[in-house]
């Protein structure tokens, strides 16, 4: 019986110390939305067994990585609060094994979705935009800049409970990458697009410039809003 309770204790402190990681590292955050989108796609394009296996593997890898450099981080403060030559290689190394970790994960998923997304576009399903003209895809561009500064004006009220305003650049971006995709019959070309801009989101919410869910909302009214164009031409056209 003693067993099970320090059993339970133990799960407790753990989930403990994961809460604490999602509620206060914002990288931790990123990484585990970035995962979460990962395998909603896994299961929207069925991968099999084996690709899915590698998913987790990266997902995972990245998450522990992170939690271990936020340990080394907390303990480190505690036992040097003072700036220390030794103290900052502590935290650069542990800061490093996350990037590699992030890298691995990275090279994993163009890898993983590389067929899938290839079989999407080579169907033909979403080529043939005969109708898409260059400018329209700048008038959308511009309408989707002004609909998310629109948003920002209008979420900014000081009344307003927590507003989310959707991030312009964000916006802008995933609207240019969901264009290349769209008008592409390149897997590569469309992974490396979006790859870019996962790229810039990551810089925006490193820099602490821009919280994740003003970035979420950028990427969805960008990538929802110029996927709902194409489909309506190439559905009329």
């Amino acid at each position: 019986m003693r067993d099970v309770k320090r059993f339970r204790r133990s799960f407790r402190y753990a989930y403990e110390g994961l809460h604490y990681a999602l509620s206060t590292q914002q990288n931790m955050q990123f990484h585990f939305s970035v995962g979460l989108i990962a395998l909603i796609l896994a299961l929207v394009f069925k991968l099999p067994k084996v690709e899915v296996l590698f998913l987790l593997l990266a997902i995972t890898l990245v998450i522990v990585t992170e939690l271990i450099n936020t340990a080394v981080e907390k303990a480190v403060d505690l036992a040097m609060p003072d700036l220390h030559p030794l103290a900052k290689i502590a935290k650069d190394v542990a800061a490093a094994s996350v990037l590699v970790s992030a890298v691995f994960a990275a090279v994993t998923g163009m890898i993983v979705f590389y067929e899938p997304i290839d079989r999407l576009l080579r169907k033909g399903e979403l080529l043939g935009g005969g109708a898409v003209t260059p400018g329209l895809v700048w008038t959308l561009i511009a309408l989707i800049a002004m609909l998310a500064i629109v948003l920002q004006s209008r979420f900014s009220h000081k009344h307003a409970a927590r507003p989310i305003k959707p991030s312009l650049l964000a916006a802008v971006a995933c609207s240019l990458s969901t264009w290349v995709t769209l008008l592409t019959s390149q897997s590569l070309i469309a992974l490396l697009g979006f790859a870019l801009t996962i790229l810039m989101l990551y810089i925006l919410y490193d820099g602490k410039r821009t919280g994740l869910l003003s970035l979420l909302a950028g990427a969805l009214l960008g990538s929802g809003l110029t996927a709902a164009v194409f489909t309506w031409i190439h559905t009329f056209s």
